[in-house]
């Protein structure tokens, strides 16, 4: 950045289709950013946003008043984490990565002797690109006022719900409600395709009622169409699935995101992993339409 650097840093670990754009608007907020990304070129273009990008995460961290996470899964984190000494930083753990990693997380920042707030998202790319994502938080409530600014920079609100670990089970929770609303899209998507029913009638039917789900349109309208620009990738999908059946345990009869595991893991099966969630239509869809055909 041209001038005085500014006076909060933050250190960001994990530029994917996420990271990046929060790593962008902390810069555009005035905030010192250093990213880092085991990819070195997913990271570079943050290069010309106002951030500095780095080799590795201990030149990400130095100094850094936060250390924002935003990793593909909880072994991932704990492995980065593990590896740097970030004194005197706050860390935001921003990526998802269900309860048990959320405790052993915590177990680590503890060991580093640094304050730790849980703090997974709600959104996709393009919410993380307009810097309106929904900032599910807990921790220290001391904290709050602290990390308010950089949460506000990556965010158009942010709930606070408790002490640590409260944010990511409200997260699993939305998680299996996104997770279903997909799902249920693509079976009534296909099964309008099925019936002879023009599957666009389905989504003009709900329109403005109290069906009506704008998610729906748009992961519906990609499944019509055949084109599915990347919000989410199949493959962290089928993550999530998992971390949510997986806290569920025996307590929960949670069939709607087994249902969307099921089509998720064959969409990805099917060479879809990549491709955004929506894909998990090629896992409901059979004949011509399905994962071979479509």
């Amino acid at each position: 950045m041209i001038g005085a650097m500014p006076e909060t840093t933050v250190a960001v670990l994990g530029t994917g289709i996420m990271g990046l754009p929060m790593a962008a608007n902390l810069a555009a907020a005035g905030f010192g950013v250093r990213a880092w990304n085991r990819t070195r070129a997913k990271a570079a273009p943050l290069a010309d946003r106002g951030c500095t990008v780095t080799d590795t995460p201990q030149e990400a961290v130095d100094g850094a008043d936060f250390v924002l996470t935003m990793l593909s899964d909880g072994a991932t984190v704990h492995e980065v984490v593990e590896s740097i000494e970030p004194a005197g930083a706050v860390w935001l753990q921003m990526s998802t990565v269900g309860l048990d990693w959320t405790e052993r997380l915590a177990a680590l920042a503890r060991e580093k002797a640094v304050p730790f707030v849980d703090a997974p998202v709600l959104g996709t790319r393009k919410p993380a690109e307009d810097g309106k994502l929904v900032v599910l938080a807990s921790g220290p409530g001391e904290l709050r006022d602290r990390c308010a600014p950089v949460f506000d920079a990556v965010g158009a609100r942010t709930l606070w719900v408790g002490e640590t670990g409260a944010a990511s089970r409200l997260k699993l929770a939305a998680n299996a409600w996104v997770l279903a609303l997909t799902n249920g899209t693509a079976e009534s998507i296909r099964l309008a395709q099925a019936l002879g029913v023009d599957p666009r009638l389905f989504l003009e039917a709900i329109t403005g009622g109290a069906l009506d789900v704008p998610y729906a349109h748009l992961k519906g309208g990609a499944m019509i169409d055949g084109e599915y620009p990347l919000a989410f990738a199949a493959r962290h999908a089928a993550k999530d699935a998992r971390l949510v059946l997986e806290a569920a345990g025996g307590e929960v009869d949670l069939a709607g995101t087994r249902a969307a595991l099921a089509h998720l893991d064959a969409a990805i099966e099917a060479g879809h992993g990549d491709e955004d969630m929506a894909t998990l239509y090629f896992g409901v869809a059979k004949g011509p339409e399905g994962p071979s055909g479509h």
